[in-house]
């Protein structure tokens, strides 16, 4: 139905009020009502999520297996022969046939996958803290969530809910972050669900144009924040459960810290604010017009919106593409990208040599067994929980606490987030995420320290 607000005021946006409403509410509720399940806090879709990793059970593995492999000899035999039923269809050209560098990183993924699901080759390659992890731990998880989250994302896209949202909540996101108001939704649905579906939600917004270069790298980097349920996991292994709220309240300080000031510096403040085809945003696109309020503009923009909905049909297709985009798309950068991460962290010295220069800054801040905690700051980049791990067998209740609310808030790990932000369209490489991993680890260390001062 296309909005025709204008030549037929009430009828045509009384339906498009409907359009509006009923799929936002059922996007809202699952996306980010907080729900408990199997005793933890968390949304739907994760639920959904779940139970589908359930039911499916061992057959999970060798089916993402199978996935990664056959994307690998795909994008080759693509590269190669160059299919005209691949090259002259947009969406299956974008999916068999990435840049060299990405076909590069397939091919990893491709070979580490084979080696890891039949436990052949090098050990260091498929062991079970390795790509055994990866594979075993990491993306069942990334495989159930993406199906479902790429089906139903169009309910929080496509029917004017971030239209509304972006109204709303701009005269806050603007002045503090200089971002959008539709940026929040994205960072509630990583805080209450998971951080992949942030990372899925920012992506999409930025291929659709809603979101400029800049904007899309600072709320990738910055907003997909982890979720409740996985900072009970990791207080859970440094043994301070009865911490939990004093834990997750410093997490939460220092990530607004954090979104305040990294932003503002190199390499965030460099992104150019144009969206993805070059275009620059209008001026006044944030601006209320007269006769407006907040919220009635907001409504106004979120009908308008719904009005451009055509049928169900077109909704389940895009579904559909996003689903299969994440699954076949990103999966096989997450093996690369992560099983390559994770062996650099477990047999070899590279991150406990770059946490050396912490030392004198964690002895300024007066945090107990610097340079035990020293050898944690910057292995987080390969994975979180391996910070968590390495905390364990530290006597210090206070530096424990320092150091599994860094690896929450220092947020880009490549087993998971890194390699989703590099695997989307996201624009933003490994170097950049370095540098953001480890100015995030500078500016929240002061803060949580400061706080576990106040506890411990």
């Amino acid at each position: 139905m296309q909005n025709n607000a204008q030549s037929v005021p009430e009828s045509g946006k009384k339906g498009n009020f409907w359009m509006f409403f009923i799929p936002s509410l059922i996007g809202l509720f699952l996306f980010m009502a907080p729900i408990t399940f199997d005793g933890g806090l968390t949304i739907p879709v994760a639920v959904l999520a779940k139970s589908l990793q359930a039911a499916v059970g061992d057959f999970i593995v060798p089916l993402v297996t199978a996935i990664i492999a056959f994307m690998a000899v795909a994008s080759v035999v693509t590269r190669i022969a160059k299919p005209a039923f691949i090259n002259d269809n947009e969406f299956l050209n974008g999916l068999f046939n990435p840049s060299p560098m990405w076909l590069a990183v397939r091919l990893i993924g491709g070979l580490a996958v084979v080696m890891t699901y039949f436990q052949v080759g090098p050990h260091a390659i498929w062991e079970e803290n390795t790509g055994g992890l990866v594979l075993e731990g990491l993306l069942p998880t990334l495989f159930a969530v993406f199906i479902f989250a790429g089906l139903l994302l169009p309910l929080l896209l496509n029917f004017g809910l971030l239209e509304l949202f972006g109204a709303l909540l701009s005269k806050i996101m603007r002045p503090v972050f200089n971002l959008p108001g539709r940026g929040a939704i994205d960072c509630m649905a990583s805080w209450l669900g998971d951080g992949s579906v942030g990372i899925l939600l920012t992506s999409k917004q930025y291929e659709n144009k809603f979101y400029t270069m800049r904007e899309a790298a600072v709320i990738g980097t910055t907003f997909s924040a982890v979720s409740i349920t996985f900072s009970l996991v990791v207080i859970a292994q440094v043994e301070l459960e009865h911490l939990f709220l004093p834990f997750y309240g410093a997490i939460c300080l220092a990530g607004v810290v954090a979104a305040i000031i990294i932003p503002r510096l190199p390499p965030l403040r460099n992104k150019k604010d144009v969206f993805i085809d070059g275009t620059k945003p209008a001026k006044d696109a944030e601006v209320i017009p007269e006769g407006y309020s907040t919220f009635s503009w907001g409504l106004d923009l979120a009908l308008k919106r719904a009005g451009t909905v055509t049928s169900a049909k077109s909704v389940f297709g895009e579904g559909i593409k996003n689903a299969v985009d994440m699954v076949f798309g990103v999966l096989p950068v997450v093996m690369g990208l992560g099983t390559m991460a994770l062996v650099i962290a477990e047999y070899t010295s590279i991150f406990e040599t770059l946490g050396t220069p912490f030392i004198p800054y964690l002895e300024l801040l007066g945090v107990p067994e610097a340079v035990a905690a020293s050898k944690t700051m910057v292995v987080g980049f390969a994975d979180m929980f391996i910070p968590s791990i390495l905390a364990a067998s530290i006597n210090s209740e206070m530096t424990r606490f320092v150091i599994a609310a860094m690896s929450v808030t220092q947020l880009i790990y490549m087993s998971e987030v890194g390699a989703l932000l590099l695997g989307s369209r996201i624009p933003v490489n490994i170097f950049e995420l370095f540098a953001i991993f480890i100015l995030r680890t500078l500016i929240t260390l002061p803060v949580i320290a400061g706080i576990a001062h106040l506890i411990f």
